[in-house]
């Protein structure tokens, strides 16, 4: 299986820190935040990981390489100066990433989740989704979890955690250019075609400084 992490944005609630610095590489615990999912999938055994960029892009590969060090290559996506938002990003990369599900992360979470308990998408899905309890940032939620099933109404709502199992044949009708992956998403839902589930460790979405804060102090009692 391979893996895409998003790292393209431009991180405008992160800044000054993201003036100089691409999101997914600002240090948590001394480490970039991208290295913890990185060190994730390895020990999955994932081999090839994209990464796609914009903002400061240049400086990814710079500070990742090859992917060597974690027994992996890395294949970067380059969007050039403007981001082609998540669906735009993920369609351009999508011949790194082959025809089998692959795996996507949001670049700018924490999500130490064990990803070998992920199930394998059923015949006809086109998504499996990570859904976490709503944040204090985001407590409207994002989408209804059913018997295992994800669909766009209904209560309660939980927030989607930036992290997926996606079938290529989701972007089958889109053209290259911006777009976001939410509304293929909705459209998918509306077919039945996406399934998800509820996971209960520790998540961050490290949209602000105050959040790359809380998250460090919440690792350093953890971690210690």
């Amino acid at each position: 299986m391979k893996a895409m992490i998003l790292a393209a944005g431009r991180g405008e609630r992160m800044r000054p820190l993201t003036d100089h610095t691409p999101k997914p590489l600002l240090p948590v615990r001394g480490k970039p935040l991208i290295e913890y999912h990185l060190e994730a999938l390895a020990r999955l055994g994932v081999r090839d990981v994209v990464i796609n960029h914009a903002w400061l892009g240049a400086q990814l590969p710079a500070v990742l390489g090859d992917g060597a060090r974690w027994g992996m290559t890395l294949h970067y996506s380059d969007e050039g100066d403007s981001a082609l938002e998540t669906g735009g990003g993920i369609l351009k990369a999508l011949p790194l990433l082959g025809e089998a599900p692959f795996l996507l992360i949001n670049g700018d979470v924490y999500c130490p989740h064990d990803w070998a308990a992920l199930p394998a998408l059923a015949p006809g899905d086109l998504a499996h989704l990570l859904l976490v309890a709503n944040p204090s940032h985001n407590l409207a939620g994002d989408f209804h979890l059913e018997a295992g099933r994800v669909v766009d109404e209904g209560e309660p709502r939980l927030t989607y955690a930036g992290c997926a199992l996606l079938r290529p044949e989701l972007f089958a009708d889109c053209a290259p250019g911006r777009f976001g992956l939410a509304p293929l998403l909705r459209a998918a839902m509306a077919q039945g075609r996406i399934s998800g589930e509820q996971i209960k460790t520790y998540w961050c979405d490290v949209g602000t400084p105050e959040r790359l804060t809380a998250l460090e102090r919440r690792l350093n009692e953890d971690l210690g």
